[in-house]
């Protein structure tokens, strides 16, 4: 994984253990977690492990405000469900609250997109979100994904739930024609 990503407002950059009590601050939060599918936390302890086992997956970065480099939300390239061959990946996400509605993750999902098609090779990435999630959803819309289906009944076992999930996707070729129009 490389060092870190930029854009003109955010630094991305791997999770640190040190960044356990900002990322408790915003993950306990019980309206960022359980809309994306995962349960607030629940101890500065409880992120420091998120931190350490979850977090320092590759391609799994901090969001940070390039002002003091401190987390604000997580972003990260996974091969998880959607993901079926070597060239694709799915993109997961989320902000603290306090960073809604500035247009961050827009901007670090544009960043994170770039980073998967043009240095990792990646010819889709998937994205999705649970039916509800209008924030997710308007993030994905934002940066041009496309709607490729909804699933009626998907598990959620973190949540010990059965949801509606709706799932899109951005192939290389249209974000390739998305970024010749800017």
């Amino acid at each position: 994984m490389i060092e870190h990503l930029e854009t003109d407002r955010l630094i991305l950059r791997p999770w640190r253990e040190e960044d356990a009590d900002d990322l408790y601050t915003y993950a306990s939060d019980p309206d960022i977690g359980p809309p994306a599918g995962w349960p607030p936390h629940t101890s500065v302890e409880h992120s420091r492990e998120i931190i350490r086992t979850i977090f320092s997956a590759p391609e799994t970065y901090a969001v940070c405000c390039k002002e003091d480099r401190k987390p604000i939300g997580s972003i990260g390239l996974h091969r998880n469900d959607l993901a079926e061959s070597d060239d694709e990946y799915e993109l997961g996400y989320w902000l603290g609250k306090p960073f809604w509605g500035r247009g961050y993750m827009p901007e670090a999902v544009r960043e994170l997109l770039r980073h998967g098609f043009e240095e990792l090779g990646m010819t889709t990435i998937w994205c999705a979100y649970y039916d509800g999630n209008v924030k997710s959803k308007r993030v994905q819309e934002k940066v041009g994904f496309v709607y490729h289906h909804t699933c009626e009944e998907v598990p959620v076992p973190l949540m010990n739930e059965i949801r509606i999930g709706h799932v899109n996707y951005m192939t290389k070729e249209r974000w390739e024609k998305l970024n010749e129009s800017n």
